[in-house]
């Protein structure tokens, strides 16, 4: 019924569908056939009349087709549809010699239609096993040698592994082959591991597992599944373990010495847990423990004298006597004598009679009263006096050093071998020159005081005898120090002349240097205005007496130097030198100079490398000292902050031992301080007061900011001579404690133990090394008694220059070649004989724009020439570059007669 309904359906456009082609609605598929199960194939076409399998080039035989006919709703054109079984016995028999195949072929009126070939497969595990099947994949039939288990036809397996934390992983795995192909996945204990969820982990194709940073999560059981339609296969499971591997916290401070008097011991200690070891990590090496001798001084108690004798009888009737508690008198905490140190007693066996008049008291009573009244009124007297005085300290300048009118004739000539032709012009200065090196004082009082307001700035006297002096800081420190001590900038100072020096200065300028530390401050000529007389200090601060706070990666690069005193006027910048330990670069380091203000906080006033905010400093960095231009006096650092792991600070390894043993142990002390030549002076001086000697030459080590620490060791000594008390196989400086800079100089002590009195030959190594950074290794061998070979290397205290250098001896270049230069290469010169120029002949002409902002460009130069190359300069290459400037015009440095 239902077919002769569609007939009748479709009978009204039968015209219409007999000039199509049939078109198919549903091809036929590829299948696979499963152990016996038969597949069906189907196919269906519009307008079809008849369709039929055709299957490896033969047709189905009508009779296994089964049709269904029906209308297409939309189109009213008819459909029919085909379906064929194909059982596993018609595929094997041409397995092997090709592929089964089936095709539908659809006809209508108008022609016919193929359909797309469908391949018929066997699906199999495939697993290949030597004598199963003949050159090809089969399912295999029971078979005396083989294996019911599955899990060894993985072709490759993943392995158990233990990997280190953060260690990337690669579990491999190649699954049997299949027909059709298996799909892998993976399990974790036995939950599926999706790479969706976790980006650490992705699978290749070639079906291998990677971690790509292992963690402790991830230590668990590993399963490769594979699997599909037939059959579903498991690998072995592999246990992946991560571990971590111990690492040492920090040493704990050391603990007190575990005796209370005489030798003892004190130890420190470290544990392993940073991290702690886990999953069978390795335990960290080396000890936990670090012990080290020491000796507590014992206490005394303290013991009373002896008695002393009786006084005589005194008005009271008594007498005394007293003792001292001094035998011996308590020391390193011990406890003080008990009892009275005055005894008295009666001395007249209590007959004495106290018997007085009341009018001798009065009398008495009313001088005592007469004499209080009188001493009052002399304390009021002095106190006035003392207050005028005081008062008019500040504003006279009788104690201050003057400048004279006229001054003692001198001739300057300069070293022939040290001074070419052209600046050998031998200046005439005996009407207007003066030589000094020191203050001038005055040599009377009276109508020649000025007052002034302030102490710092003097005018010259208009008559008036003067005597001039030179400057001696041994005999003149302490009343510097103590007239400048009232000033309050002079307040935060020394008291002392080490690591300071000072003198009076005019307007022909001069120059202060604390010997030995590579300090100076010049003072250009007409820096102070003429008729100005400045006394001008140079101080360098120890890091532990002035604050200086630094934030995030900043250090300490420089000494900490002050100048002053600060307010003054100056016309032209003072040049201030001091060294640095930087190994300056612009893509590691921002270095800031610092200056710290009145109120005492410390502010940037120049970033170098930067555009100056300011005309009144500049800073030339080189290789080992900066020169900071500055119109302002004051307290100066330089400050830089790292940029990345790349940015080092020069520390300098200094190696010290006693000069003399007279005992078995000998300690070898290893210096790790800040390369610049002040720190370096400063350890000298405590080794001195030590009795130490250099047993090595001075090492430079570049320390980076990479966090680690730096670690000191000893090696390769004769063990039948010496032995190590050390008890770890190194020691170690916190990387904090180094970079910071604050602390100038550390030290760590290598403690090392003769075993016989005769051994004087001591040879070893030692090694001084950043984490994963520089390292630098010394080799001692010399005689601990007698070896001074290294001593050269020690500054002596009479390699001292004079501090106060006052007036053109202060300056390599003589003056009026000075004005001549500058008055000739100060305006723009034909074909460019000009300042410039000769900035570029000194490698200067990176400063040009700086040089350009002042009054004189080619003072400026010349400045800073005399400050890099003071006191040892050459004027013969500075004489060469203003000589090749000169050749450009041949009459710039023309000098007549009348003006030298």
């Amino acid at each position: 019924a239902g077919a002769q309904q569609s007939a009748t359906v479709a009978n009204p456009v039968s015209g219409a569908s007999s000039d199509l082609l049939p078109h198919f609605q549903l091809e036929p598929e590829d299948v696979y056939i499963v152990k016996n199960k038969a597949v069906s194939l189907a196919c269906r076409a519009t307008p079809a009349t008849q369709i039929y399998f055709k299957c490896n080039g033969e047709w189905v035989h009508q009779g296994d087709h089964v049709t269904q006919h029906s209308t297409d709703r939309g189109t009213g054109l008819p459909v029919m549809e085909v379906r064929i079984e194909v059982t596993r016995q018609q595929v094997e028999k041409i397995f092997g010699l090709e592929e089964y195949w089936c095709q539908c072929v659809a006809w209508s009126s108008s022609g016919t239609t193929k359909s797309q070939k469908a391949f018929v497969r066997i699906a199999c595990e495939c697993l290949q096993v030597p004598g199963w099947g003949v050159g090809r994949w089969d399912w295999p039939s029971p078979h005396p040698h083989a294996s019911p288990d599955l899990r060894k036809n993985f072709e490759q397996e993943p392995t158990a592994r233990e990997v280190s934390i953060e260690q990337g992983i690669v579990l491999p795995c190649r699954p049997p082959e299949g027909i059709p192909p298996a799909e892998v996945e993976w399990l974790r204990n036995e939950e599926l591991v999706d790479p969706a969820l976790d980006a650490n982990v992705y699978v290749t194709p070639e079906h291998s597992l990677v971690l790509r940073q292992a963690r402790l999560a991830d230590t668990a059981n590993y399963t490769c599944v594979a699997k599909n339609i037939v059959a579903r296969r498991r690998s072995a499971s592999a246990a992946i373990t991560v571990y971590v591997n111990g690492g040492w916290s920090t040493w704990t401070q050391w603990s007190g010495c575990s005796t209370s008097c005489g030798r003892g011991w004190q130890k420190r200690s470290r544990t392993c847990t940073n991290p702690t070891p886990l999953n069978g990590g390795a335990f960290c090496e080396g000890q936990n423990v670090q012990k080290t001798a020491c000796t507590t001084l014992c206490p005394v108690d303290g013991a009373w004298s002896e008695w002393s004798k009786w006084s005589v009888c005194g008005a009271e009737c008594t007498h005394w006597r007293s003792r001292e508690c001094s035998e011996p008198a308590p020391r390193n905490g011990g406890r003080d004598c008990h009892g009275p140190e005055l005894d008295t007693r009666n001395c007249t066996s209590e007959l004495c009679s106290h018997a007085a008049s009341g009018a001798e008291d009065v009398a008495l009573y009313v001088g005592l009263v007469a004499v209080a009244v009188c001493l009052v009124l002399l304390l009021l007297v002095g106190v006035l006096v003392y207050c005028r005085k005081k008062g008019g300290l500040d504003a006279d300048v009788a104690d201050s050093s003057i400048l004279t009118a006229g001054f003692q004739p001198v001739s300057i000539k300069p070293s022939k071998a040290d001074n070419p032709s052209l600046l050998t012009i031998q200046p005439d200065l005996s009407t207007a020159t003066m030589t000094y090196q020191g203050s001038l004082c005055p040599r009377q009082d009276g109508p020649s005081k000025l007052q002034l307001p302030n102490g710092h700035l003097l005018s010259p006297l208009g008559a008036g005898r003067h005597t001039l002096h030179h400057s001696s800081p041994a005999a003149e420190g302490a009343d510097f120090v103590a007239r400048l001590s009232t000033q309050s900038y002079f307040r935060s100072l020394p008291r002392g002349t080490t690591n300071m020096a000072y003198g009076t200065f005019n307007f022909l300028g001069g120059r202060l240097m604390i010997p030995n530390t590579g300090i100076s401050l010049l003072i250009p000529p007409d820096a102070i205005p003429r008729g100005k007389i400045y006394e001008v200090y140079l101080t360098l601060h120890k890091q532990e007496e002035v604050r200086l706070p630094l934030a995030g990666c900043q250090t300490l690069l420089s000494p900490i130097v002050s100048c002053g005193p600060p307010g003054v006027l100056l016309t032209r910048p003072a040049i201030l030198a001091m060294g640095h330990c930087v190994e300056a670069s612009a893509e590691n380091w921002s270095i800031r100079l610092k200056k710290q203000s009145c109120e005492g906080t410390w502010e940037d006033v120049l970033q170098l490398g930067a555009e100056p905010c300011t005309e009144l400093y500049y800073c030339q960095l080189e290789a080992q000292a900066c020169y900071i231009f500055t119109e302002q006096l004051g307290r100066f650092a330089l400050v830089g902050e790292s940029l990345s792991m790349a940015a080092s600070k020069r520390l300098k390894l200094v190696l010290f031992a006693p000069a003399a043993c007279p005992s078995l142990e000998y300690n070898i002390r290893v210096y790790c301080l800040s390369d610049t030549q002040d720190v370096l002076k400063e350890v000298i001086q405590l080794e001195k007061q030590l009795g130490g000697q250099l047993i090595g030459a001075p090492r430079v080590l570049h320390f980076k900011d990479s966090y680690h620490n730096l670690r000191l060791s000893i090696h390769d000594m004769p063990s039948s001579l010496w032995k190590s008390k050390l008890l770890a196989s190194y020691q170690e400086i916190p990387f904090y404690h180094i970079w910071s800079g604050l602390q100038p100089f550390l030290h760590c002590t290598f403690t090392l133990e003769r075993l016989s009195p005769s051994t004087c030959e001591l040879a070893c190594k030692i090694w001084v090394w950043q984490v994963e950074g520089d390292g630098q290794s010394f080799t001692v061998n010399f005689n601990i008694a007698k070896d001074t070979r290294f001593s050269d290397w020690l500054v002596p205290d009479s390699e001292v220059g004079a501090p106060a250098l006052v007036g053109p001896s202060a300056f390599k270049i003589p003056f009026l070649i000075r004005q001549k230069i500058i008055s000739s290469l100060d305006p723009p010169g034909t074909r460019g004989a000009d300042w410039r120029t000769l900035a570029q002949k000194l490698n200067l002409d990176s400063h040009l724009s700086f040089f350009a902002s002042k009054p004189s460009p080619t003072a400026m130069i010349l400045n800073l020439w005399e400050a890099r190359h003071f006191p040892n300069g050459n004027l013969s290459q500075l004489a060469a570059a203003v000589a090749e400037v000169g050749k450009q015009d041949s009459a710039l440095f023309a000098v007549s007669e009348a003006e030298c």
